[in-house]
Order: C-alpha cells, then structure tokens, then sequence
C-alpha cells in the first residue's frame, strides 16, 4: 500500500491523522512547517513531537510503539536507592532551563549528531517562557551535574532530552520529576521514544491508540501554571 507524508502549510497549524503517520520510518507523520510555540503547542496537545538533524528538512513524528513511563512503573533498584538516600546533589525545577537545554545538545556522551540544533534550542526556550517547557535541574554545589527538561500541556508531560556528568545524576532527575508529577496525580511521562536506559528505569512501549487515549486524558487534566514556579525538589 502507497504512503503519502504530508507537508505542512505555513500558515495552517492543523496535523494530519495519526494514522497516516507511516510505517517507515516509523511515525513519521509530516514534514515542513516550522517552530513557531503555537504550532509547537498544537504538536504536543496531539502526541506529535519533532525530530530531526541538520542535514533534515524539519520532521513531525507520532511513533507507534510509543514508550512511556507509568509513574507506578519507575524502576528504583537497591543500589540506586541507596544512592538516592545519601545523594550529594540538590535538585531544582526551572531555575536554569537555558543551561540544561545547552548542556543537552551537547551532552558529554552523545557521540552522534545532535538533533537540538540552535533553532530548536530558541524555540523550547520561547516555549519555557510562555509556560510549556520545563527543565529539572541536578546540583552538586554550585555544578550543574545532570538534568532534564521537556514540554507539559496541562498533565500531559513529554520529555525530551537529559544528560548527566556525575554518576546517577540523569536518574536523579527523572525520579525527582516523578515525584513532582505524581503531586497531581499525572499517571505518565511521555518518552517518545525507547531506549536501553529508559527501558532500565521502567519505560515500556505502548501501541499508538493505547497512548493517544493516555495522552487526551492528560492534556485535558488542568494543572495550575504556579505549580511549574521554579523551587527546589525532593528526590
């Protein structure tokens, strides 16, 4: 059966059907377009998120599986617990979204290319500003040592990207964000895509109509912008 990918009208901000999204490469399901927040917005209020390189036009994605991350299924094992329970680092939300974003497009063990490209990087921040982009911050002293930030549309939180320079300190972020939504009974996070060390803290993937019927949920669970009020977290 023939695929058509839709291209995006620059004026028109609506996505096509998740079920036009093709089977490969796997959820692709627009091109073109561009990064304005209020399509950035649209994107995520409908499961859609961006992805691509530099040497790509830019390219709209709902995977099917999708990985996510039950709040019930976070994966805390002996040794991390213990780590947890004697941590040296301190953890933050939104007290320093530019430098997590920065630090993640060049994280000291990503050995590809970067898909968070200086326009990316402009956008999540406009998109920070407006309310919808959000950034857990891991501190040992005054040293950023790990972290992670990605968009919330009411209770729908999509993560996008994380890094750690010291041992466990992406972990510790992504338990403290946890946490944190687990405060108003957000059931999952949005990990877009799987991977081995997600898949190690308890991610798992879920077909594309389980997550779209997650998703709508979420995003129509109001959440107060102050939640979101940039203060230290419990881990």
């Amino acid at each position: 059966m023939s695929q058509y990918l839709y291209t995006l009208d620059d004026k028109e901000l609506a996505f096509p059907p998740h079920e036009f999204a093709l089977i490969e490469p796997n959820g692709l399901i627009a091109t073109g377009g561009d990064l304005h927040p209020k399509r950035l917005i649209q994107a995520y209020a409908n499961g859609i998120f961006p992805w691509y390189s530099e040497a790509d036009p830019l390219l709209w994605w709902s995977p099917n599986p999708r990985a996510i991350l039950k709040i019930s299924d976070l994966r805390v094992n002996r040794s991390l617990q213990k780590f947890v329970n004697k941590s040296p680092y301190t953890v933050s939300l939104n007290k320093d979204f530019s430098r997590v974003i920065d630090t993640c497009s060049d994280a000291p063990f990503r050995h590809d290319d970067t898909w968070i490209m200086p326009e990316m990087i402009q956008a999540y921040q406009q998109l920070h500003q407006l309310g919808y982009a959000h950034s857990i911050e891991v501190w040992q002293h005054d040293e950023l040592v790990g972290g992670l930030y990605g968009v919330a549309i009411n209770g729908f939180f999509s993560g996008e990207s994380m890094f750690y320079k010291k041992t466990n300190a992406s972990k510790i972020a992504l338990i403290a964000l946890v946490n944190l939504l687990n405060l108003k009974d957000i059931q999952f996070i949005d990990c877009q895509i799987q991977n081995p060390f997600l898949e190690s803290m308890g991610v798992k993937e879920v077909a594309r109509d389980e997550f779209l019927s997650l998703q709508q949920t979420a995003v129509n669970r109001p959440v107060e912008a102050e939640f979101w009020q940039s203060r230290r977290l419990q881990t």
